[in-house]
């Protein structure tokens, strides 16, 4: 699973797999924490991360959810996703 983003300790991956499951998403790792963002609703659909992280990968995807829909579609076709900017 290719990491295409990180920032703030805080690493975004997605799997490259034409099986991997909709809705579209990413995964998020942040110290021993995981979550899965759902990238159309901005939303954490599976895990956990503290309230600051929650809210900074939230604001990155809404900024950034056209580039991670584009790479989903990359990914869906068993391609390399494409590395996205970090907030800053």
């Amino acid at each position: 699973m290719p990491t295409i983003c990180m920032f703030y300790g805080i690493i975004i991956r997605m799997y490259c797999a034409p099986s991997e499951h909709n809705p579209p998403h990413f995964h998020v790792y942040y110290n021993e924490y995981k979550a899965i963002i759902d990238i159309r609703t901005c939303e954490i659909t599976d895990g956990k991360l503290p309230t600051k992280q929650t809210k900074i990968v939230l604001a990155w995807a809404e900024l950034r959810q056209e580039e991670l829909l584009a790479d989903w579609q990359l990914a869906q076709n068993g391609e390399l996703p494409f590395m996205i900017e970090p907030l800053r």
